[in-house]
């Protein structure tokens, strides 16, 4: 993820409104939300004690997002994360996480550059279905954040229920393994 310009502050007022301070005005979770997709790194602070809330409010964007039936993760892995808050293994969920993620934004930004650049696979027939598919995967997976390969194909409505499927499939994959650990 390429930061652009520099971190979003974000004030929360008494009121509990959010207010930019970028552009002198208020703004909603879902704003914050849009912010982040499209890459800004976003502070939220308290504006009398100075607290950061900005973890608060990225759970709440995310529980929200669950909420609307956009759902990512899975009950299991949820499930896990919560045990996780109760055992010896909060040293180490938090970092294997974020180094999952990390590799998932690196391994999709070199799929990116070699999907980019003059490779003899692009003549393959169906490679733009299996790209646009992939990108999707990505897409759903990153919370909608590119790399550098730009903007993203919009699959059928087919395509995306298939995507979907996948990804689901993925994901129970990747639970079972975090329950193994």
């Amino acid at each position: 993820m390429a930061k652009t310009e520099e971190t979003l502050l974000i004030k929360r007022y008494a009121s509990r409104r959010l207010y930019n301070t970028e552009t002198s005005d208020y703004v909603t979770l879902e704003d914050i939300a849009r912010f982040i997709r499209e890459g800004r790194e976003v502070q939220i602070v308290d504006l009398k004690s100075g607290d950061d809330l900005t973890r608060q409010y990225l759970l709440q964007i995310i529980a929200e997002h669950e909420s609307r039936g956009e759902s990512v993760l899975p009950v299991g892995v949820l499930n896990d994360l919560v045990r996780s808050y109760t055992t010896q293994a909060t040293s180490v969920v938090p970092e294997f996480l974020a180094m999952s993620f990390d590799i998932l934004r690196d391994g999709q930004s070199k799929m990116m550059e070699n999907m980019g650049a003059i490779n003899p696979m692009t003549k393959m027939p169906g490679f733009e279905a299996m790209q646009a598919q992939q990108e999707a995967f990505m897409k759903a997976m990153t919370g909608g954040i590119m790399g550098a390969g730009g903007q993203s194909a919009k699959p059928s409505a087919d395509a995306e229920a298939e995507n979907l499927s996948d990804i689901k499939k993925q994901l129970a994959e990747l639970q079972e393994k975090l329950s193994r650990m």
